[in-house]
């Protein structure tokens, strides 16, 4: 009996996942557009995060990426052969960000609270924020889905890679090794054992990466709005529980929220990344400004310590 109802929630979580998968390339056209226009209400006004400094050191010559403006391209260096190269600058070379967007089952919840689910508002998020890092000259890529890229037409290859994309989806990233002049965007409910995230911003930190940790929920997840009797069925496989007076259980599932809240807080802190909450009935601009900002601070304590380093030993002449 119970080996028949585990084969029965199995059944049911992969006809769930077909049909997410169905709904999610539905949506993708309407998904685009929206971070296109969300990033396009942030974007006039902000500057581009580079700074002059060791920026300015040659690095290497890369290949030329179909979409790169052709400005780009080093004439010189690309007449030597037949492939077109790109002269990277140190800085532009080094700093990559790392946008993981959380695609996991528990990020289909939608309520009545919010129009749009934690998938869609995460993936308009990522979508914009990684059009606003390349309008300022940054490389983005999806950890163990898309390589960095600065090209014109960066949401269309993420939203492409994420539809073709075959493996499980995970709440986390994959594990992988960010360079130290890099930043990493993790996008995600973050409703998994807090040794999963501890130790997953642990090894992402590990190489000394800015990080910045956003979690994103439906605001039916923070009221929890029910009453009476009602059962709560877990999205990823786990069963489900019912609850005769559901109202009876809000004061203990609010405080549980928030100590597992306060631990990614003090996590983020301990590893000098940032974190930050944002509801799904919120603008999706909001969570963009506060990204692009915090990121920003991120650059310029970077060029800051480099030009004190710098610095240093002819002070000490």
């Amino acid at each position: 009996m119970a080996e028949s109802k585990a084969n029965d929630i199995e059944t049911g979580t992969v006809k769930q996942a077909t049909v997410g998968a169905r709904k999610l390339a539905d949506a993708m056209p309407r998904l685009i557009l929206e971070a296109r226009r969300v990033a396009s209400t942030v974007i006039h006004g902000l500057h581009g995060r580079r700074r002059a400094g060791p920026g300015e050191n040659f690095w290497q010559y890369r290949r030329f990426v179909s979409g790169e403006p052709a400005q780009n391209v080093d004439w010189r260096r690309s007449a030597r052969d037949d492939h077109l190269y790109v002269r990277e600058r140190e800085w532009e070379a080094s700093h990559t960000v790392w946008i993981w967007p959380d695609r996991s089952p528990s990020m289909t919840f939608n309520s009545a609270l919010a129009k749009d689910s934690k998938l869609e508002r995460t993936l308009v998020v990522a979508f914009a924020l990684a059009e606003v890092l390349v309008q300022g000259g940054e490389r983005v890529g999806i950890p163990g889905l898309t390589r960095p890229s600065a090209s014109r037409n960066v949401i269309e290859k993420m939203a492409e890679a994420i539809l073709h994309d075959p493996s499980e989806r995970a709440s986390l990233p994959p594990s992988f090794a960010p360079s130290p002049l890099s930043e990493v965007v993790l996008l995600s409910d973050l409703w998994v054992p807090m040794s999963e995230v501890r130790g997953k911003i642990t090894q992402l930190s590990a190489t000394g990466a800015h990080g910045h940790v956003v979690q994103i929920v439906d605001p039916a997840e923070e009221s929890f709005p029910y009453s009476g009797r009602v059962e709560f069925i877990e999205p990823e496989g786990a069963g489900s529980v019912t609850a005769g007076r559901a109202e009876a259980w809000r004061t203990d599932y609010q405080a549980i929220v928030e100590r597992h809240r306060a631990a990614i807080r003090a996590e983020t802190d301990l590893r000098g990344w940032s974190f930050a909450i944002h509801r799904t009935d919120r603008p999706a601009s909001e969570l963009l400004l506060v990204l692009h900002s915090r990121m920003g601070d991120n650059t310029q304590l970077f060029v800051a310590s480099n030009r004190h380093a710098t610095a240093s030993p002819a002070s000490a002449a």
